[in-house]
């Protein structure tokens, strides 16, 4: 069954993106390879969360286990047009959506580690949920599901 494994994310640099994805957010580096070209292929991704969360039920697999969680294409922009899209890729709209089985924990977690948030904690009807940028200013739900 096909799935969406990957989703591009362009960024100024590759050393600073991937310390942000990795050191801040606890993203794994699932590979960072030398291009031809001079560019990379550095693709990072959040590590798997094994337990309970309405996401967790679409096993693409078919294992059992936790859910493929989609990687990030860390992409170095190239020309003006795609320096011009860093950090508004989705208009301004929160675009990415990082799911967690312990809300309070990764809150306290990141915002230790000195990821801002633009709003307090709220608690919805489908789960608890805080507003956070990205080192590029790209807009993040920090999402634990009801």
């Amino acid at each position: 069954m096909p799935y969406i494994a990957l989703v591009t994310l362009v960024v100024d640099d590759y050393d600073k993106a991937l310390a942000f994805y990795t050191r801040v957010l606890g993203f794994e580096l699932i590979e960072d390879t030398e291009r031809d070209d001079g560019s990379r292929w550095v693709v990072v991704r959040p590590r798997a969360v094994v337990g309970g969360g309405r996401d967790r039920s679409d096993r693409s697999d078919g294992s059992g286990g936790p859910a493929r969680s989609v990687g990030l294409l860390l992409a170095r922009a190239k020309d003006d047009a795609e320096r011009a899209s860093i950090g508004v890729q989705t208009g301004g709209r929160v675009g990415f959506f990082l799911h967690t089985d312990d809300f309070t924990r990764d809150h306290a977690r990141m915002r230790a580690a000195g990821v801002r948030f633009l709003e307090e904690p709220r608690h919805e009807p489908y789960g608890s949920v805080a507003v956070f940028e990205d080192l590029y200013g790209n807009r993040w739900d920090l999402l634990q599901p009801a």
